[in-house]
């Protein structure tokens, strides 16, 4: 992590404040599967240990009065790692399914802002010599590729990883009144017009920068024209969004995506998209839904951090609006339309286009972003989020105790009753899928048309099974235990 972070939050990062609501709380996390059993006093001390790198995780919010400005990071003088770092028996021997439920149950509550804004829960009593760690962050201090970082700097490369070097003990800054609030919200509004100060000036100098981003902005409102003009097709995943979650689990071989790739073109996003439209065509046939000539529309979060902005949390996203071809049934022209869909918005920049219209929106004043957040916000553009973040492709570790599987946990949110996270780590893909029981009440059945969208894919392309060790759970539903899977019984799945 960086020695300096930005104190005051990004309109981008206080957006995530600012929609979020009681049944819908916008944190981030993921669940991983562990050999053996993490003994929990020992994980306390260990993160009690990293603490000194990651600063925000000693750091609550600060909020103004009105949203005079966005809020800042200070530290909080009463912080106490045993209010983050929970223990959370299962009865032994726990299963698979039990873990999910106790999943969905301490994820899907909403983080004390009055405290620093993550949480992270020891879940023992699994079947099989395994544990859990559940985390839980929202999402105004990081995004997936920051959450990745936050990992990073969790776990270790070696099962008797090298002692942390010491640090001094920590002096907590006293939390600052009202007034020092206000005058640091005013010295950092003037920092901002300074600024937009200085990038008129260059734009003076320089004319063609302001035409070239004026015309990735008009390109970028002429492509997404379609998608406010027209509403998005209905799904039954569109609901009034509770309080209650379900999630289920998917892992695949990452050595198979990619000769996938290989063999009918695209890269590895575009083979998780392609499984995933296979996987919803499936679903929604099977409940009797329309699917031929259905493009399900799926914004896809793009990480746009520059190399010196690595490490330095908070949220640096752009979205690419692609949309899935629930019609096409033959999986490998399934990918081949995805492929070229991608491609011609990768062509046209939409990515960098969004994110300048972000930037663009984000010097409107912060009580303007409040109050949009507060107002009803019917979503008729987008029918879910699929994020997709890669991950360490190597064996990571925790006090001793090898990661097996990691799963990434997604919020839901503007009435889209589904949401899909995946990420990589250690030559494995891995699904999270978030939904709420209105949307998708048999969500093992979802996870199913998932694997068997994989392997249809897989057939199609001509790849074979590969014989390496998997991850994988006893039901449908559940992350991962370690065990060989030969050719034969993959495609028997």
């Amino acid at each position: 992590m960086p020695s300096q972070l930005s104190r005051r939050l990004s309109a981008q990062d206080a957006a995530f404040l600012y929609f979020e609501r009681r049944n819908t709380p916008l944190h981030i996390g993921s669940i991983g599967i562990y050999q053996g059993v993490i003994p929990f006093e020992r994980f306390v001390e260990h993160m009690a240990s990293r603490i000194p790198l990651i600063p925000r995780y000693r750091q609550k919010l600060a909020f103004l009065p009105f949203s005079l400005a966005h809020p800042s990071w200070e530290d909080d003088p009463a912080f106490d790692i045993r209010n983050h770092v929970r223990h959370a028996p299962l009865p032994r021997p726990g299963n698979d399914r039990q873990l999910a439920e106790l999943t969905t149950q301490l994820f899907a509550p909403q983080l004390d802002r009055d405290k620093p804004l993550w949480e992270t829960y020891v879940i023992t009593g699994l079947e099989g010599d395994r544990s859990a760690v559940l985390s839980k962050v929202h999402h105004c201090l990081v995004d997936g590729v920051s959450g990745i970082e936050l990992l990073l700097a969790i776990v270790d490369l070696t099962p008797e990883p090298a002692p942390p070097p010491e640090t001094a003990p920590w002096q907590p800054k006293p939390f600052p009144s009202l007034a020092p609030r206000l005058s640091d919200a005013l010295f950092d509004y003037f920092e901002q017009q300074r600024e937009v100060v200085r990038e008129f000036v260059e734009a003076s100098v320089d004319p063609s920068r302001p035409i070239e981003r004026s015309q990735s902005a008009l390109r970028t409102l002429r492509q997404t024209a379609p998608w406010l003009a027209q509403p998005a097709p209905r799904t039954p995943f569109a609901v009034p969004l509770g309080a209650e979650r379900h999630v289920a689990f998917s892992e695949m071989s990452f050595v198979e995506i990619r000769e996938i790739r290989t063999s009918l073109g695209g890269t590895v996003n575009d083979v998780v998209l392609a499984v995933l439209a296979g996987a919803l065509r499936r679903y929604m046939a099977h409940h009797g839904h329309k699917v031929d000539g259905v493009d399900l529309r799926v914004a896809c979060p793009v990480n746009v951090r520059m190399e010196e902005e690595q490490g330095a949390l908070g949220n640096r996203v752009s979205m690419m609006l692609a949309t899935l071809p629930l019609g096409v049934a033959d999986p490998a022209e399934r990918l081949k339309v995805v492929r070229e869909r991608i491609d011609s918005l990768k062509q046209s920049h939409q990515a960098a286009g969004l994110e300048l219209l972000s930037r663009l929106v984000s010097r409107v004043p912060a009580p303007l972003h409040a109050l949009a957040g507060a107002l009803p916000a019917p979503n008729t553009v987008v029918n879910m989020i699929c994020t997709n973040v890669p991950g360490p492709m190597i064996p990571l570790y925790s006090v001793g105790h090898l990661l097996l599987a990691h799963y990434p946990l997604v919020p839901l949110s503007l009435g889209m009753g589904l949401g899909v996270g995946v990420t990589s780590y250690n030559q494995r893909l891995f699904f999270g899928l978030m939904a709420e029981p209105r949307a998708v009440p048999d969500i093992d059945f979802l996870k199913r048309c998932v694997d068997e969208s994989f392997l249809e894919l897989r057939d199609a392309a001509g790849v074979p099974a590969t014989d390496i060790p998997t991850l994988r759970g006893q039901t449908g539903n559940g992350p991962a235990r370690p065990e060989k899977v030969t050719a034969a019984a993959q495609t028997a799945d």
